[in-house]
């Protein structure tokens, strides 16, 4: 089963002021305003498969499970086709 998590749902239990001033342990830029993330296999730190949708105010969304921030490229995004 996918779990969708949006900024309204995270499935990340620190959300204290703390939690703001870690810096995400992984940032990759994309351009897609919905991505999926299931972790880094290779480094044995899968999980399931997560989509998650970036808010055009933040321009980035955090993986709940791993912590990695996905970066909307602003410049170079285009619209998801549903």
């Amino acid at each position: 089963m996918t779990q969708h998590v949006t900024p309204e749902t995270p499935l990340s239990t620190e959300t204290g002021p703390e939690a703001l001033n870690r810096p995400a342990p992984v940032t990759e830029v994309v351009t897609r305003w919905r991505v999926s993330c299931d972790g880094d296999d290779a480094a044995g730190l899968g999980h399931p498969r997560v989509w998650l949708a970036i808010a055009p105010e933040a321009g980035y969304v955090d993986c709940g499970y791993c912590d990695k921030r996905f970066v909307i490229d602003r410049a170079h995004a285009h619209d998801d086709d549903h």
